[in-house]
């Protein structure tokens, strides 16, 4: 969770499962596939699955500041 600025995630190669957990308990996910984008805002909650077997390729662009971290 990045409580100073939202976190890009862009999907280069294979695919990814993004979940989010927003700072009002509203969850979700979303399937990243190359070329598709989503933002983690401030404040969420967030892992990223790949499915069994894949790969994925992702370029997380994140700040950094006050990052905080939880077990799965």
């Amino acid at each position: 969770m990045h409580p100073h600025g939202a976190e890009r995630v862009i999907c280069i190669q294979g695919a990814c499962t993004l979940h989010q957990e927003h700072a009002d308990g509203s969850t979700g996910s979303v399937t990243l596939a190359p070329g598709d984008y989503a933002i983690n805002p401030p404040g969420t909650w967030h892992t990223a699955d790949v499915a069994p077997g894949a790969t994925c390729t992702a370029i997380f662009i994140t700040p950094g500041i006050g990052t905080t971290h939880r077990p799965r």
